[in-house]
């Protein structure tokens, strides 16, 4: 089983050094160290085990170093920055194992370059050595590229002449729309193997300046200096300890503090069930800080990214995800409105912003989303968000007989409407009302008001809104239709449908180059026993088929 769980203590792969503003991020992969036998990591190349450790990293800058305000990427190995994914890595795994790897990494990437947009925490790549492909990329999501010029040090994306592949994490789409790389000469970087170097480097805006080795620390002090100058301020104060996530796995499910987890594998279908907030809602900003990471709002982002992560690597033939609440709609909507009140304050503000990137985890999941509003859910506000990112809905219409709870109802809270972005920039309500600006206001209109079954439908929040009489056969109808359907059909249906409006660099990465990735994974000149990834090292060329496709 694969664990996303660590910490810095546990790092095998990353050293992480503060000093004071300044923290320092040392990639030293241990070689031996990979999640799986058959493949040593040499060159501080990189499986998912080296990513799940940097991905750790990146949050525990946001949240417990808020004195932070620049990040160096650095190697602690000489003359090698990263060579990038293990190439023998991603030639014995399966392509489940691949996709999900690029997909992750992917996350990983763009969650650096939020640390940067959102919290001030500029990231500089500071490149000595030979940086190949995935190492690139990871260089490609820092906001500066600083290149040691010894004569050798190099970047490089050799995917493609070297391996019959893409580079997989967001390198291609870096390059001209977030770099602004000129077209041909974008054409010509991908397909040199040795890559580029030194000055011309820089002046193809592959990186942004070049440095004499001689002057490296204090360049790198002085472009610090300038970024703590123009940084986001309000992140004063002591950082807040996430501390170890307390989860207990069973053959069945797992268990944790704000969700239960429900796997029932012969019909491939997990059940998670969100529990509400109790009544213990901080009362000001010291109150939410000495919460720490029991503040409910961030215990949930937790447990929702852990069971996420977990369900897409440990349960791949799951493939329909239902969610359901449980609770007091009332106290998530106060605690809404701790979180609007206080998100001046730089660990509210890191919470939303850790909630607005789970939500984008989810909507990346290749499964089937379906949410079940019923009598006792509290699907409000923060919580409505897994509604809105259901491919669909249901509620009841009124209760169950026998039940004396009153009937579901949903509420719209502030947090719905513009907190929580997709990767396309819109909230999930604008998205679903694509171009209706006047449903958005009558939606704002409603804000507070608890919304039965009928309503709900109305203003097209739900999908659909059985009886009691007609619950129990539609939801089973349902899952069982989408557990029928071809599961590569319905995730790439879903991926069509889920980013409606406009188009970002994060769209591109998880639309156009993953899902070209994806197809380029399963071709023989890639991966076939003649293929460029299989072939790798061996002394032979190579066997590609010419037809273009």
């Amino acid at each position: 089983m694969i664990d996303f769980r660590t910490r810095p203590s546990e790092y095998r792969h990353w050293r992480l050094d503060i000093d004071g503003a300044v923290a320092s991020l040392y990639l030293d992969v241990d070689e031996n160290g990979g999640l799986a036998p058959g493949y040593e990591l040499k060159l501080n190349s990189y499986d998912l085990g080296v990513d799940i450790e940097l991905c750790d990293a990146v949050q525990r800058l946001r949240f417990e170093h808020p004195e932070v305000n620049t990040v160096l990427l650095r190697s602690a190995r000489d003359r090698v920055f990263s060579a990038g994914a293990n190439i023998r890595m991603l030639a014995q795994a399966s392509h489940t194992e691949k996709v999900n790897f690029c997909k992750f990494t992917n996350e990983t990437r763009l969650s650096i370059e939020d640390a940067t947009e959102r919290s001030g925490q500029i990231y500089i790549a500071v490149v000595e050595g030979s940086c190949a492909g995935g190492g690139y990329e990871l260089a490609l999501a820092a906001d500066r590229i600083v290149l040691v010029d010894d004569g050798s040090t190099s970047v490089s994306l050799p995917e493609l002449p070297l391996l019959a592949v893409l580079p997989g994490t967001g390198g291609l789409t870096r390059l001209v729309d977030k770099r602004r790389v000129r077209r041909d000469r974008a054409d010509v970087f991908c397909t040199l193997e040795e890559g580029i170097r030194g000055a011309r480097a820089a002046e193809w805006g592959l990186v942004d300046e070049v440095v004499p080795a001689s002057r490296l620390e204090e360049r790198l002090g002085e472009i610090a200096e300038d970024a703590a100058a123009r940084l986001l301020r309000g992140r004063e104060g002591e950082g807040v300890t996430l501390t170890p996530l307390e989860r207990d796995v069973a053959a069945d499910g797992l268990e944790y503090g704000t969700l239960s987890v429900r796997i029932d594998r012969a019909a491939g279908v997990a059940e998670l069930t969100i529990r509400g907030p109790d009544s213990n809602l901080p009362e000001g900003v010291r109150a939410i800080h000495d919460q720490g990471a029991r503040f409910w709002p961030l215990a949930l982002a937790r447990d929702i990214d852990d069971a996420v992560l977990h369900l897409r690597f440990n349960e791949p033939e799951v493939g329909t995800w239902t969610f359901r609440t449980d609770g007091d709609p009332g106290r998530v909507s106060a605690m809404d409105a701790v979180l609007a009140g206080n998100a001046d304050d730089w660990f509210v503000r890191e919470t939303i912003e850790f909630l607005k990137r789970v939500f984008k985890r989810l909507d990346l999941s290749a499964r089937s989303l379906i949410a079940l509003i019923e009598p006792g859910s509290c699907f409000a506000g923060t919580l409505f968000e897994f509604c809105l990112a259901a491919d669909r809905s249901y509620m009841l219409d009124g209760t169950f007989e026998g039940d004396n709870r009153p009937p579901a109802a949903v509420e719209l809270t502030r947090m719905n409407f513009g907190p929580y972005v997709m990767g396309n920039g819109c909230s999930r309500l604008g998205c679903r009302f694509l171009d209706m600006p006047e449903r958005l206001w009558e939606l704002e209109d409603a804000i507070g008001t608890k919304l039965d079954a009928a309503a709900a439908a109305e203003l097209g929040l739900v999908t659909f809104i059985p009886d009691d009489i007609d619950w129990e056969d539609e939801i089973r109808i349902a899952i069982e239709e989408r557990t029928s359907f071809s599961a590569d059909a319905l995730t790439a249906m879903e991926a069509n449908l889920r980013f409606a409006g406009p188009e970002t660099l994060e769209t591109k990465i998880f639309a156009r180059l993953s899902a070209w990735q994806n197809w380029v994974f399963q071709r023989p000149n890639a991966t076939g026993e003649e293929g460029a990834l299989k072939r790798y090292g061996s002394g032979q060329r190579p066997n590609f088929d010419r037809t273009r496709v």
